[in-house]
Formats: C-alpha cells, structure tokens, sequence
C-alpha cells in the first residue's frame, strides 16, 4: 500500500471496519472485463482466518463465474464524510475500507445455517433465528475463505 500511514493490519481493526459495512463487492473473473457484484454478507472467524459468506440464487452470472474461477477479489467501505477544504483540490472524504481477496466456493446443506446465521448477525447483531428447510434447500450460499485483507483508514479528526 502506498500510503503507509493509512493501512491497517491489525486483525481486530479490520473485523472492527468490517461489522461497520453493510455491503460487500465481490469482484469475479469475466472473459474479457473483470465482473462486480455487490452483495449483503456476513463474517466469521476462526483463529485468524476470516471467511465471508454470501446469500444467492443458485443460477446466474455470478454463479457461473465463481464455478469457472474460484479466485476473487472483494472490497467494502464505510464511515464516508466529505471533509471541505478551503480550494476545491483540498476536499477530502473521511472513510474506512477493507480489500482483499481469496476463494469462493459454495456451501454444502451442511453449512448454510451456520452461514445464514453469520448473515443475520451482520445486520440485526442477533444469531438465534430458525430457517425453514424449504428455504434452506432453496437458497445458495457462497463462502469466501479470504486468503489476504487490508485495512484502509483516512480520519481527520
């Protein structure tokens, strides 16, 4: 990362930007562009190992695309603020991100409960819920295992 002085490594830093978002984009390999996608998500870790896990259809663009190539990129942002400046070329905007990638995959009857509850968790902070089989059965549900993540932080105050 160029800007040494924003970056941000810390595990419990990025986790910290990460509950913050409330979308993530997910960036796919097409023939001849790249392929974005954004997506609700919910996270999970464990012992440092931060995996991303996605609801879908199971048919599709972006289904065919992660079945051809596994390998993806993903970004998310929050805390925007336009900070004024006193000429125009001093205008910033105040934010945090995370960017990194890994590999997708889809998750087996198995896991998509635990995957589903990680989801809920990101946007109502609760992970008791019950899902019906019906819609279990129906829903895809995509895992990233995130090979490397970077945090990014410009902060004014």
């Amino acid at each position: 990362m160029r800007r040494k002085d924003r970056e941000i490594t810390d595990l419990n830093e990025i986790l910290s930007i990460i509950k913050k978002c409330d979308v993530c984009r997910i960036a796919l390999f097409d023939e001849a562009f790249p392929y974005i996608v954004p997506l609700n998500f919910g996270v999970e870790v464990d012992k440092e190992q931060i995996v991303l896990y996605f609801h879908s259809a199971g048919v599709g663009k972006k289904i065919d695309l992660i079945k051809a190539n596994k390998k993806v990129a993903f970004e998310m942002d929050c805390e925007h603020r336009l900070v004024a400046g006193s000429i125009s070329c001093h205008y910033t905007m105040e934010y945090e991100s995370v960017c990194g990638n890994g590999e997708m995959t889809i998750v087996g009857d198995e896991e998509k409960v635990k995957a589903l509850k990680c989801l809920m968790k990101q946007y109502v902070q609760a992970d008791d819920f019950e899902f019906n089989d019906k819609s279990v059965r129906a829903v895809t549900v995509l895992k990233l295992t995130v090979q490397t993540v970077t945090g990014k932080r410009l902060n004014k105050k």
